[in-house]
């Protein structure tokens, strides 16, 4: 397929800015062809313009008709085939098997989201009937429901150039919700950006959606993706990577006129417990489950776990000296773009100038070929973790700490410092579970997702999933950016009183004509 190079606002292809970029192959530093166009804030303000008149009729669709868009969505970016393959794979150094797997983890959520929609009762419909006669005052017919907030703006994220992207989660969620969406594309797999642009425009037409319910804009500069948080038109922002660029956005958009919400999913350095029972039963799995986990993606995952606790005992030394061996053998892999690989080298080296507190254990296999990073596995104590916050902080590649405790109490002291994670995971026997229940106690006040005797680096896209946490891994620890609970970042409730049938949404309707579950004068039913 052809690529242009433009953004797409409202279904057209347009190219106004001077601003180039290209996209480069990370795994030897070569720029691939096709000049992109980055857009200007003309550019911006139409997507946002277009996307606001398209919300007056997007917001009405029917969640079966939302449901055919999310589906043709998924159908059309299958039918990108191998191109789609070929390029990203070329953009962001992953191999092709591992595109394919988030080919089909985008299409799935895409999927899943129209499956919600067919079903109907995310919207949480709540019904009080009439009380006319009760005393002392009468009870007036209440009704309530989610409804959708407006444009949301989407950036995608480097990590992941399909799954959290153009057409990844916040894009299903904001869909899904009756929401338009303006995407800005990451400079770092344009190519594969506007191939999915194009699969999402030919999707609303075949489903005769209106023109400005899906813009993407290219721009590798703050200027772009500020024009997006500013617009007034914009009323909320998903936003998927670093710390600096999430907190610069949450920050930017509370200083609007018309504040709005932002759904950051930026640093985590996900912690592992590896509790005494467990370590002395299975030390030999848990190091080669805690490297792959390490280097899984050269480290480039939300959850790759950056901090190992562990309780000084006997066999500490022998985890360590397995784990030392299979960092060795990690190879080096390409990272993302020369600017995370060059953030990564610059943590990497300022931990290991800290000799006092902070040990280089092992390093990985290396190569200059490329951006491509090499696995490096650290050791401090408790002691420095408690009193150095330079410990806590994410470095995004294929790192880790191992943090020692020379008590239990320094253990739980450890994890009552941290700040706010992605998940926190404990490798316990059941004898471990029953004498730290208060390290649970604790990470439950840390993290979205607590997980025992399984690595955190598998997100299962599903119902029940949250991947948030509290700041600094997201700027709104009360939502999910995964699963179908994060169709309700981009709602509101709204309450209607005493209206007549006929005004009402099919969901209110008394004789609950789609066949959703409800809360019905205090009881669940269809």
């Amino acid at each position: 397929m052809i690529l242009t190079g433009k953004n797409y606002i409202a279904g057209i292809r347009s190219s106004e800015g001077k601003t180039t970029l290209k996209g480069v192959n990370p795994s030897n530093g070569l720029e691939l062809p096709t000049t992109f166009y980055e857009a200007t804030i003309d550019e911006v303000n139409k997507a946002a313009e277009k996307a606001h008149e398209a919300f007056v009729v997007y917001r009405k669709k029917s969640g079966y008709e939302k449901a055919l868009f999310l589906d043709a969505i998924a159908d059309e970016i299958l039918n990108l085939g191998d191109d789609l393959i070929a390029r990203c794979s070329a953009e962001s150094g992953l191999p092709s098997g591992r595109i394919m797997s988030e080919r089909a983890r985008t299409t799935y959520q895409l999927k899943l989201f129209a499956t919600v929609l067919r079903e109907g009762s995310w919207v949480d419909a709540r019904i009080d009937t009439a009380i006319p006669d009760r005393q002392p005052l009468p009870r007036a017919d209440i009704r309530y429901m989610q409804k959708p907030l407006g444009v949301v703006g989407v950036f995608g994220s480097s990590n992941f150039p399909l799954a959290f992207s153009v057409a990844g989660g916040d894009t299903a969620s904001a869909l899904a919700s009756g929401c338009p969406i303006v995407v800005k594309a990451h400079p770092s797999h344009p190519g594969t950006c506007e191939l999915v642009a194009m699969a999402i425009n030919n999707a609303a037409e075949k489903t005769g959606m209106p023109k400005g319910v899906f813009s993407m804009v290219h721009g590798a500069s703050v200027e772009v993706g500020m024009a997006i948080v500013n617009h007034p038109h914009i009323k909320a922002i998903g936003f998927t990577g670093s710390t600096r660029g999430g907190t610069a956005i949450f920050h930017a958009a509370n200083k609007r006129e018309e504040p709005i919400p932002v759904y950051a999913e930026m640093g985590s350095t996900n912690p592992v417990f590896i509790l005494p029972e467990a370590l002395k039963e299975r030390s030999e799995e848990i190091a080669k489950g805690l490297t792959d986990s390490v280097t899984l993606g050269v480290g480039q995952f939300c959850t790759n776990p950056g901090l190992v606790f562990l309780n000084n005992d006997a066999h500490v030394a022998n985890f360590q000296n397995l784990t030392i061996k299979h960092f060795e053998e990690a190879e080096a892999g390409p990272m993302l773009n020369k600017g995370i690989k060059s953030a990564f080298d610059n943590g990497i080296e300022h931990l290991a100038s800290n000799k006092v507190e902070v040990k280089l254990l092992a390093k990985g296999k290396s190569s200059s070929e490329g951006f491509k990073g090499s696995a490096h596995l650290f050791e401090t104590t408790a002691k420095s973790f408690i009193i150095r916050d330079y410990l806590e902080e994410e470095h995004f590649g294929p790192s880790t700490i191992s943090v020692i405790a020379d008590s239990r109490e320094e253990l739980l002291a450890s994890a009552k410092k941290m700040k706010g994670h992605l998940t926190a995971t404990l490798f316990a026997t059941e004898s471990d579970l029953a004498n730290y229940t208060d390290l649970i106690e604790i990470l439950e006040q840390k993290v979205g997702r607590l997980i025992i005797n399984d690595f955190p680096t598998g997100v299962e896209v599903c119902y029940s999933m949250v991947h948030g946490g509290p700041f600094p891994a997201t700027s709104n620890s009360r939502s999910t950016s995964v699963g179908t609970a994060a169709i309700t970042r981009f709602t509101r409730p709204i309450c209607y009183q005493n209206f007549p049938e006929n005004l009402l949404a099919d969901e209110l309707k008394t004789e609950n004509p789609l066949g959703i579950m409800r809360l019905f004068n205090g009881e669940y039913k269809k």
